[in-house]
Parts: C-alpha cells; sequence; structure tokens
C-alpha cells in the first residue's frame, strides 16, 4: 500500500450532453508514491491528456476524487477555492515542447513562479539558481532560451516545475524531441529529483526508449486505467 503522493480514484470525465455525450475518462483509478515516477501510456484518443488536464486542475471531471498528498482537491467537485494557487503552489508541469519565455535568462525562467507565489527576487533568484546547479546548467544560468540547446531548454523546464517544491510533477511527452542519450538522462534526473524531494511524478509517452525504465506503468486504454509492473531497467 502507497502512501500517496497522488490519489485518483473512480474517476471520470464526459464531455457533451445528451445523444453526443461520451466519456473520455470512464474508471480512472492511480496511486502513486512521493518519490516515485510512474509512466502513463496508452493510444491516441484513449484519454491521457484529458487525465492530466483534470489532475492538473486545467478541467474538471465529471466525478470521482483527487488528492494530492494528504488533501482532497476534488470529491465530485472542486475542493480548493483558488485553482490558479493549486496549479502554482502543488502541481508542476513539463510539456514536450519547453515553452520557456523567449525574453527572460535563464534565471528568470525560473525565479518567476515563487516571485509569482510571493517571495522576494533574490530569494526566488537563489532558489532557480541552485536548481540550475543540481541541474548541471547552471553555466547558462544568464542565457537567453534562444540560446539553448533542446536538451538544454528541457533541462530549465524541469528546474521552473520544481522551483517551488510542488509535491507534483506531471510531464507530458518530456523526451519526444530528445535523441536516446538525453532522453534516458532526463529521465533519470527525474527519478533522482523525485526521490530528493520525495516529488510524485506521472510522464506521459509514447517513447519507447524511456518505458523500460519504468517500475510502475499504467496503461489507460478507451478511459480505463491498467495498472502494470514494469521492467524497471536501468539507465546504463
Amino acid at each position: 500500500m502507497y502512501t500517496a503522493g497522488i490519489r485518483i480514484e473512480n474517476l471520470r470525465k464526459r464531455f457533451g450532453t445528451g445523444d453526443m455525450a461520451f466519456d473520455a475518462l470512464k474508471k480512472v483509478n492511480m496511486i502513486i508514491a512521493p518519490g516515485e515516477v510512474v509512466g502513463l501510456i496508452g493510444p491516441s484518443g484513449s484519454g491521457k491528456s484529458t487525465l492530466l488536464k483534470c489532475l492538473g486542475a486545467v478541467i474538471e471531471p465529471t466525478e470521482g476524487r483527487m488528492s494530492v498528498g494528504d488533501e482532497v482537491i476534488y470529491d465530485n467537485e472542486w475542493k480548493i477555492p483558488d485553482l490558479r494557487a493549486l496549479r502554482r503552489d502543488k502541481i508542476g508541469f513539463i510539456f514536450q515542447a519547453p515553452y520557456l519565455i523567449p525574453f527572460l535568462d535563464v534565471t528568470d525562467n525560473v525565479a518567476l513562479l515563487p516571485m509569482l507565489a510571493g517571495r522576494s527576487n533574490d530569494v526566488s533568484r537563489q532558489m532557480a539558481i541552485e536548481l540550475l546547479e543540481a541541474l548541471d546548467i547552471g553555466h547558462r544560468a544568464k542565457a537567453m532560451p534562444a540560446q539553448l540547446s533542446g536538451g538544454e531548454q528541457q533541462r530549465v523546464s524541469i528546474a521552473r516545475a520544481l522551483v517551488n517544491r510542488p509535491p507534483v510533477i506531471l510531464a507530458d511527452e518530456p523526451t519526444a524531441p530528445l535523441d536516446g542519450a538525453r532522453a534516458l538522462t532526463v529521465i533519470r534526473m527525474l527519478n533522482q529529483l523525485a526521490q530528493q524531494f520525495e516529488t510524485a511524478i506521472i510522464v506521459v509517452t509514447h517513447d519507447e526508449k524511456i518505458i523500460p525504465t519504468f517500475k510502475r506503468i499504467y496503461h489507460i486504454r478507451e478511459g480505463v486505467t491498467h495498472e502494470e509492473v514494469g521492467e524497471g531497467r536501468s539507465f546504463e
């Protein structure tokens, strides 16, 4: 039994009404422990993106229950009054494209979230620099996004996702634009950082290079989740 970093129970999401209604999610159940990185895989249209949007408080489910840490965030209705603060403070996002702000340097791209959360500029920038150093990209702290390689940009996006120390990170195809070695480096980093910060991480992926590294995998088929034990293969 896992101490839940993420707990999803009987989650359903229906779009449309009447004869046009369809369930993108029918019965989703997931438990992810703090410090664990879990793969989420499935064919196009199976509900992966809808699930991430529900868990990320971007769209509202139809019914079910979701918890982040010890806090219930949804139980047939939102239990959190400020969803923007929930996304800012409790959930980190990593996307296939880094979406860095082009007119801010690397440090300020990472420091922006803690600044928005009310921390001082100096404290926010120091938090950013510490994470950039941990991700071996501190030497690029003053660079602009356009000056970075694809792998460097993805490291910055990982730092940005972690900077507020969220209990949950949702990673949507984070290795898709990377070659095999860089993809495995990103997954290695996510595993190390998940354990270091006790963060529960879901990685949505079609990337066959990284699927064997997961110890647990959730398949989603036609809106229903099925848990499988992964290979947990070494990164080397």
